[in-house]
């Protein structure tokens, strides 16, 4: 089976430190306390538990 890699982008993130919903095309999404909450880069938000995230995602620079 072929394999493939995400592109790389760059997104807006918060820890969240408080229950909280959102609204995604999916439908409602809701988030806890350590979540992170997503903006990407059509605007869209949504929800990642904090250690998929830190496998996921890393710091960028500001100057990126």
């Amino acid at each position: 089976m072929p394999k493939f890699r995400k592109k790389p982008i760059i997104v807006e993130a918060i820890q969240i430190t408080r229950p909280m919903t959102v609204k995604t095309p999916g439908g409602i999404m809701r988030g806890n306390p350590g979540d992170w909450l997503i903006t990407g880069i059509k605007g869209e938000q949504y929800f990642c538990k904090n250690d998929i995230f830190h496998q996921t995602y890393e710091p960028v620079k500001e100057d990126e």
